[in-house]
């Protein structure tokens, strides 16, 4: 099992580097639409190069940051039945949800994509946009993101499996965060501090 945890902490490690720097995309897209839009007013010119180069920092935030994602347990999950469960049980439906739906979704869209993508690149393809850029390297977003996202549920897997033989902790616990319980008591743990603290100002004056 060591070796598979050895890698499974590889993958995150580099979905991790993945995240932290496509992340930087979004502001590349905030500035160039600033910048498209003050071009736009002031001298009434403009470029469909500009409005697709933000589709294109778009795509490859949400497409390349999957993987990131999963690794940070941030993916929706609706756990009003599965919740009733013991950890061990939840763990055990997740592993089944991995094996059984997210690594087949990503083995087949993928295969599914790459045709595409190689046509787009032997063709050629531009956008059918005046000025319009060249569309393979925003379809090689797919499978490139496809992938991080199934070598990421790889290493999910390893570490769920990892859980149930007691080997690391629970995988599922989002490392630096306080669940909603946890805040909601800080919360009103700093308002009856403060009001303490009003409180004996309050007596101090009188």
């Amino acid at each position: 099992m060591s070796p598979l945890l050895s890698l499974s902490r590889w993958i995150d490690r580099l979905n991790e580097f993945v995240g932290r720097w496509v992340a930087w995309l979004v502001l590349a897209a905030v500035l160039i639409s600033t910048g498209n839009a003050i071009v736009r007013k002031a001298f009434n010119n403009s470029s469909n190069a500009f409005l697709e180069i933000q589709w294109y920092l778009f795509a490859a935030v949400f497409l390349l940051a999957a993987g990131y994602t999963l690794l940070r347990q941030e993916h929706v999950k609706i756990d009003v039945i599965l919740g009733r469960f013991s950890k061990r049980v939840q763990i055990g439906v997740e592993i089944f949800g991995i094996l059984f739906f997210l690594l087949p979704f990503v083995v087949v869209v993928f295969i599914m994509v790459m045709p595409l993508v190689i046509n787009a690149y032997i063709s050629g393809e531009v956008s059918s946009n005046a000025g319009g850029l060249i569309r393979w390297p925003v379809y090689a977003m797919l499978p490139l993101g496809l992938a991080l996202l199934g070598i990421q549920g790889i290493s999910e897997f390893i570490k769920r499996v990892a859980f149930l033989k007691g080997l690391i902790p629970d995988p599922t616990v989002k490392a630096g965060t306080k669940t909603a319980e946890e805040e909601l008591a800080e919360f009103l743990l700093q308002k009856e501090v403060a009001a303490r603290e009003q409180a004996a100002l309050k007596g101090s004056d009188k």
